[in-house]
């Protein structure tokens, strides 16, 4: 098997957390961010992340992945989801802000999926319509999306850790998870202590990395 993804997507997160998570032989293929054809080709559609099954067949759909990964490996299997209408209001609100921080701060710091001009430039040319202004004026705002940002980051309190579940992962912890970690990537983010030790405990399970050491 293998897996293509994008290191700053968070459905891209969701299957590489399930393949670290069940120790699984699968390994990560990064395409280029503007390459669509190299999508279309695999699975008529352009999306990511898509998995490269054993019998040569590719699946796409995030979900449908961890689904068929949970069934293979050593790992625990998932857990039911407990809070899924909670993550998806929260999510919705997070988005705008959320976005305008971390899609100009990707192209600030070094990713697999951004090694040509051309790839930025998708990239850029995609999400500013996305957000609404262009990176510049996102990162001019930043301390009012931070603000916005902060706050809703104090609402969630109705996450349980890990560590309070038998060190077993659920679907909320997929759905969840991949927005908190790459918000890691923005200086300034203030994570409430329970916040944070959700992120490391589910980073330590799932052998994740963080972007607090190249943090914009």
């Amino acid at each position: 098997m293998k897996l293509y993804i994008f290191e700053h997507c968070p459905y891209c997160v969701k299957a590489m957390m399930m393949v670290q998570y069940k120790n699984l032989n699968v390994p990560f293929e990064y395409i280029q961010n503007h390459d669509v054809d190299a999508r279309i080709e695999k699975v008529g559609a352009n999306m990511v992340p898509i998995l490269e099954k054993d019998d040569g067949s590719y699946m796409p759909e995030s979900l449908d992945i961890v689904a068929y990964l949970d069934k293979k490996g050593s790992g625990e299997r998932l857990t039911d989801a407990k809070f899924a209408a909670e993550i998806k209001e929260w999510q919705e609100k997070m988005y705008l802000p959320s976005a305008r921080l971390m899609y100009p701060r990707w192209m600030m710091i070094e990713l697999p999926e951004f090694q040509s001009e051309e790839a930025k430039a998708w990239f850029t040319r995609n999400k500013t319509k996305s957000i609404g202004m262009s990176f510049e004026d996102a990162v001019a705002q930043t301390d009012e999306q931070l603000a916005e940002l902060n706050t809703l980051l104090s609402d969630i309190n109705w996450l349980e850790l890990p560590s309070e579940r038998g060190n077993r992962l659920s679907y909320d912890d997929i759905n969840i998870y991949p927005m908190l970690r790459n918000l890691t990537v923005v200086k300034g983010v203030k994570f409430p202590s329970q916040v944070r030790r959700y992120i490391e405990e589910v980073t330590a399970l799932t052998g994740m990395t963080l972007f607090d050491a190249v943090a914009v």
